[in-house]
């Protein structure tokens, strides 16, 4: 077994190696460019280096830095994780020769499925079934063209080089081949570099099952069943599942036995997945599933299949990767129980799910599930984190398992009802929409549900009245939700005659709100928010709230409402310029004054001290004048009451 091993890669993966190499006891490196200086896979492996600027091309693309890093902290073996230089045979090859091990498989193994053509022609020659399609060399449109006819129509155009639907384009009829060609081209070229492309039968009603195989370097190959990825949108996976629902015996059976043919006429070593369409218009079917590509790497989702089988697939990688022999033989796998993985991404989903950046004010995760299930976070930020514009906005992945499918998905239910996230929008409301989808719970899905019910799927939940108390007592502090420890708390709503009382000015969606808030001693709250009158306890009521700067979020199960909070100070400072009156912009106790009527003042000298929300507020002239009355040392004003009273001109 290695000794040290530098992880190539970044985020919630990186964490999920070193996490395993630590329980091996197997030392780690990671790199990190500028943007990832204080991320958490570099707090949290034994050695960090440096290897570049924030874009990827400068830092985490840069084999040779990544290589020297590994020479100089004295690493025997590099892992790749996935994405980035993963699935780049060229890395391999030079990995190898800088005399250090690939923690993966070969660079002969990842070329031969590199190209979609290739590897297809390839498991044609394999037994392995093949959509119907061409797969040639000839790009001439008129070639395509009528191969196109040849397979009948609707057709796919794909590109030969790379995934995650990029250069992938529908055509439902012969007449708009030649527009979706030149875009699936354009498209193919400025993402890989290559825009060639092959044509291929569209299914109607497609699946994506693919499984998990696994080889070492001994000649044994076995698989870890199947994951059902079906739920995506833009070609892109959601939420990935183990089992496959409504999967037969037969069907299993065929589709296995033809993964493990897969990774056999490449002498496949390492942790790899064979993709497959199915065509499930008739539900599950042996002579239904064709291949699709072979991605040779670990998966994002493959949390799903260590839940179900009760193995670490990154331990078996560095055995495998240090000359061991799989741990198990096929005889010795079996399932489990079912599960299901969420990615947590920072997005936009009723915009079309555009990607978001932010600062993680508020990141909370559920410590467990109830019952018979399990829960499992992967992720690779903190809260207080920021979601770069450098690289994929993940946040995290909730991964549940329990003995059922049913017991699991309402597992999953519940831990993104109870995940609270502020700072950035994300995309926690659209996966809890999607697991509780009566098709999607029913294992009815197909890789296209998600684009016919996305409006449904995405539609925002109405903000309330309730919402809107919410965030004014949180945008407030007074007396409720504070913190039990603080020996204050118990009097932060005390008023010594009659309820405290003020307005909190929001703003939702470029909606403006004004919330009038009362307090009693106790703590509870009464809210009025347009005509309507809402009642808070002291304990907070129904929804958790995040305060962090400008902003509140309320959190309604699994969607949030933010809304932006108006600074009173700033908005007194703004209102009062140029006016003869400077109001109280909340109920306090004038601690000091530094001025007396008869002052002449300028614009921003301080004139008051304000204590309001147990701290102390320094109130400014908001213009240039002569001061006619200011309130004394002592006094307790009331929200909206006049502090200092300015000299007419004229």
């Amino acid at each position: 077994m290695f000794d040290k091993i530098l992880i190539a890669n970044r985020g919630e993966i990186a964490c999920r190696v070193i996490r395993t190499a630590r329980r091996m006891g197997v030392a780690t490196v990671a790199v990190y460019s500028d943007a990832d200086a204080q991320a958490l896979h570099v707090t949290i492996a034994d050695e960090a280096v440096h290897i570049g600027a924030s874009p990827v091309g400068e830092s985490y693309l840069v084999a040779e830095r990544i290589i020297d890093a590994a020479k100089r902290t004295g690493a025997q073996a590099i892992h790749p994780g996935y994405g980035f230089l993963s699935e780049n045979p060229g890395f391999v090859d030079e990995v190898e020769a800088a005399g250090l091990v690939f923690i993966g498989p070969s660079a002969r193994a990842i070329r031969a499925m590199g190209l979609k053509d290739a590897a297809k022609r390839l498991m044609e020659k394999a037994g392995v079934p093949v959509v119907p399609g061409y797969h040639g060399e000839g790009q001439e449109i008129v070639i395509l063209a009528t191969k196109a006819r040849e397979i009948g129509y609707p057709v796919l155009i794909k590109a030969r080089a790379g995934g995650g639907g990029k250069g992938m384009r529908k055509v439902d009829h012969p007449d708009d081949f030649a527009e979706a060609l030149a875009a699936a081209r354009r498209e193919a070229k400025a993402a890989f570099g290559d825009d060639r492309v092959l044509v291929e039968k569209y299914v109607e009603k497609p699946r994506h099952i693919e499984v998990q195989v696994f080889g070492d370097n001994h000649g044994n190959v076995v698989h870890l069943y199947e994951r059902d990825c079906s739920a995506q949108r833009r070609h892109q996976k959601v939420i990935e599942e183990a089992p496959a629902p409504g999967m037969t015996a037969a069907m299993r059976e065929a589709m296995t036995e033809a993964a493990v043919k897969a990774a056999r006429a490449i002498d496949y070593s390492g942790a790899g997945t064979i993709e497959f369409i199915v065509d499930a218009s008739e539900g599950l079917r042996p002579d239904r599933f064709w291949f699709m590509e072979m991605n040779t790497r670990l998966q994002v989702e493959h949390p799903v299949t260590e839940m179900v089988i009760g193995v670490d697939l990154v331990e078996w990688q560095l055995r495998v990767a240090s000359g061991e022999r799989l741990p198990k033989s096929q005889d010795e796998i079996s399932l489990s129980g079912h599960a299901f993985e969420a990615r947590l991404y920072a997005e936009d989903a009723a915009k079309g799910f555009l990607p978001a950046i932010g600062t993680l004010h508020r990141l909370r995760f559920p410590d467990a599930a109830a019952g018979d299930a399990s829960l499992r976070i992967e992720t690779g930020v903190r809260e207080g984190d920021a979601i770069s514009p450098f690289y994929d906005p993940m946040i995290a992945k909730l991964v549940t398992h329990a003995p059922t499918r049913q017991a699991a998905l309402a597992a999953l239910s519940e831990a993104l009802s109870h995940t609270e996230i502020a700072g950035s929008v994300v995309n926690t409301a659209f996966l809890a929409a999607l697991a509780t989808d009566s098709d999607f719970a029913a294992g009815n899905v197909d890789t296209g549900m998600i684009g016919r019910r996305q409006d449904a799927l995405t539609a925002a939940e109405p903000v309330t009245a309730q919402h809107v108390a919410a965030a004014a007592v949180a945008a407030s502090g007074l007396g409720v939700r504070l913190d039990a420890a603080d020996p204050w708390a118990a009097l932060a709503g005390y008023a010594h005659f009659q309820p405290l009382a003020k307005t909190v000015s929001l703003a939702h969606d470029g909606e403006e709100i004004a919330a009038r808030l009362t307090v009693a001693a106790n703590g509870n709250a009464q809210v009025a928010v347009d005509g309507a009158s809402v009642a808070v306890p002291a304990s907070g009521g129904r929804f958790a709230t995040a305060r962090w700067p400008g902003h509140v979020t309320v959190f309604s199960g699994a969607a949030s409402h933010t809304f932006a909070v108006r600074d009173p100070f700033a908005d007194a400072e703004a209102a009062a310029a140029g006016g003869d009156a400077l109001r109280a912009p909340m109920p306090g106790l004038v601690k000091l004054a530094r001025a007396a009527a008869g002052d002449s003042v300028v614009k921003g000298q301080p004139l008051l001290v304000l204590e309001a929300m147990k701290m102390e507020h320094t109130i400014a002239a908001p213009h240039d004048g002569v001061i006619e009355e200011i309130v004394p040392e002592g006094a307790q004003v009331t929200d909206g009451a006049v502090l200092v009273r300015f000299r007419e001109e004229g």
